[in-house]
């Protein structure tokens, strides 16, 4: 029998941010939920939870994301498929009476899907763990930099609002807050953290089925292309820089997805002595991804927002324009220069 779940020293600010919110989700009848490109463990899981929440509450709810959810998550998607309109995603937008955007609170993060959900003019509420700048269309916001997750928020407003948690929903959060933590190692791994994920075990999840249908079913083709990725490792351990690059075709070559990248900045940056971790990669769009990370005082996310980027202190990302090369040599010397002046040792 679901239950509700425990309000776990919620702020004010953020539960009434999460009244507004819920507010918004019982006025409407129709609600389209969506996450940024390239949807992460967070993203993916906030989305599954609410689709589980929702439509207990007699809503009806579609997934819209501008790419489809990585098959990493497939074991969290596959029970909400139905719900799942990615593949006409324009179509769900139409049709939609409230949007709910997640994990992020940029219209550009939304990819060829921005411009028609702003054209709609309907409220569109968010609930976002960064400060990143950006613009979305009028509604309540449940925004919180000292959130570890989306997913915390999610499980604040369920809270808030008394949504019963099934054993589901309680998964799809438990993985949100486990990917955004890196495992409950990183340091957004605050005590508030791991009381909201005690919460979620008490509610049915079970941590090592997560893990080992999170990280431990790896396809080979995901390993193959972490190894040729490895192989471009450049290490400057005077500057405390290390940086990895995904070569032209890897990934197709390697019959792998963008989403197989996922963690590979993480190898970098675990390399003795290094204070700032990079990864390029090519986009789509002609354009270049940069991922940083970050050890100790260093703040990649002012870092990132020198280049149009953000996220977080340790954990942050850019798309520049240009060639790989031209890219590389204007980051790393920046890189460098942040490294030498930017933060103390």
């Amino acid at each position: 029998m679901p239950t509700r779940p425990k309000l776990e020293h919620v702020g004010a600010a953020r539960a009434t941010a999460s009244q507004e919110v819920a507010a918004a989700v019982l006025a409407a009848r129709t609600i389209v939920l969506t996450t940024h490109v390239n949807a992460d463990g967070d993203g993916v899981g906030s989305e599954i939870a609410l689709v589980h929440l929702l439509t207990a509450l007699g809503k009806q709810v579609s997934i819209a994301n501008p790419t489809p959810i990585p098959d990493r998550y497939a074991f969290l998607r596959d029970p909400v498929r139905a719900h799942d309109r990615t593949a006409d995603a324009v179509k769900a937008i139409r049709g939609a009476d409230l949007f709910l955007v997640l994990d992020i609170a940029d219209l550009g993060r939304l990819g060829h899907l921005g411009a028609p959900l702003a054209a709609r003019g309907i409220v569109t509420a968010c609930v976002d763990h960064h400060l990143t700048a950006g613009q979305l269309p009028p509604g309540p916001r449940l925004v919180d930099a000292a959130a570890a997750a989306t997913g915390e928020l999610i499980y604040d407003l369920a809270a808030t609002a008394g949504w019963p948690l099934t054993p589901e929903a309680a998964r799809a959060l438990y993985v949100a807050l486990l990917t955004d933590t890196g495992g409950f190692r990183f340091s957004n791994t605050a005590p508030r953290v791991l009381r909201v994920a005690a919460s979620l075990l008490e509610h049915g999840v079970h941590p090592e089925h997560v893990y080992e249908s999170v990280y431990a079913t790896a396809p080979l083709g995901r390993l193959r292309l972490t190894a040729e990725v490895l192989d471009t490792l450049v290490v400057e351990p005077e500057a405390g820089l290390s940086w990895l690059t995904v070569p032209a075709g890897a990934v197709e070559r390697h019959g792998a997805t963008p989403d197989d990248l996922e963690g590979l900045v993480e190898m970098a940056r675990s390399v003795q002595g290094t204070r700032l971790a990079l990864l390029f990669r090519s986009l789509a769009s002609g354009n270049i991804k940069v991922s940083f990370r970050s050890v100790g005082d260093v703040d990649v996310a002012a870092f990132a927002r020198d280049f149009g980027g953000g996220g977080h202190a340790k954990a942050a990302g850019a798309s520049l324009a240009g060639t790989l090369d031209e890219v590389q040599t204007t980051v790393l010397a920046a890189a460098r220069r942040l490294l030498k002046h930017g933060a103390p040792s």
